[in-house]
């Protein structure tokens, strides 16, 4: 594109790409994202009791008590493991389902990553090819409303990988960690009627490779579990000592499970060089 075409240099948009497993965000017309944070978060329930003596008798919190969240945002944060700490996102089908969440992440990226005030920068989103209207509606009512940004633009993944490769019509191929799908876009729109998306994605990769292990016998070592290694000789692996007192949720656990998963499957797993034979 010419520089006429969006403003050049001189815009200073703030770009925002919203993904299953990472969000990502930076300035137009950078190499690189200023930040790429996980798209979980970390939530700890924090319960602040009013108590009323006198009207809720016997000294029991009254209804005034109020439970807040604490969010843990960022890989330092949420993949340490806190006590009751659950791991939860914004995300439902590619689409913003929990806002409490997403707005969060959203003060966080900006005061953290990006270090500008919002209402300073235009800001251009990325959206998935099949989002419902009342969800861009209030994305763009909270984006302008909350963050007052002066200008805003939602655009769909396969037109902004389209354009990226320098096509306006394409059909674009997307895996990512919760799904795949193929998406036609004919001069720079997205023909709705003709996407095809399907769950078979990174995840079931990693859940693929979970069974494996399980039916060769391999235990799953998630690092935060270990408290010490013995390095021993003949080639074997070195011997591991557990950490006591793990007292951590089941979300927290899995995740960090699927995450030493992924990386067997990015290091090891590749795609076979016969076709499978179903017979």
């Amino acid at each position: 594109m010419s520089g006429g075409v969006y403003g050049g240099d001189e815009v200073g948009a703030v770009v925002f790409d919203i993904g299953s497993y990472s969000f990502r965000a930076g300035f137009a017309g950078e190499d690189t994202p200023k930040a790429e944070i996980p798209t979980h978060v970390g939530v700890l329930d924090d319960l602040e009791a009013a108590m009323d003596t006198e009207g809720s008798g016997g000294g029991l919190p009254d209804a005034n008590s109020i439970t807040k969240k604490r969010y843990l945002i960022d890989t330092v944060y949420m993949k340490h493991p806190v006590k009751d700490m659950e791991l939860s996102t914004f995300l439902k089908d590619g689409m913003v389902e929990n806002w409490d969440i997403f707005e969060k992440v959203m003060d966080y990226v900006y005061s953290r990553s990006i270090k500008s005030e919002s209402n300073l920068h235009p800001a251009l989103m990325s959206e998935p090819a099949w989002m419902m209207k009342s969800k861009r509606e209030h994305l763009a009512e909270i984006m302008f409303e909350k963050y007052n940004v002066p200008a805003f633009f939602l655009c769909k993944n396969p037109v902004l990988s389209a354009f990226a490769n320098g096509r306006s019509t394409a059909l674009i191929l997307d895996s990512g960690a919760t799904q795949t799908s193929a998406v036609p876009v004919c001069d720079g729109y997205v023909i709705s009627q003709c996407i095809v998306k399907s769950p078979l994605a990174g995840d079931f990769v990693a859940v693929e490779c979970k069974k494996l292990m399980e039916e060769m016998g391999i235990d799953i070592v998630a690092p935060y579990t270990i408290a010490s290694k013995e390095a021993v000789s003949d080639g074997q692996p070195p011997k591991w000592k557990k950490k006591d007192n793990l007292n951590v949720t089941k979300s927290f656990h899995n995740y960090m499970v699927k995450d030493v998963l992924q990386d067997f499957a990015a290091s090891v797993v590749q795609v076979s060089d016969t076709p499978f034979d179903q017979g």
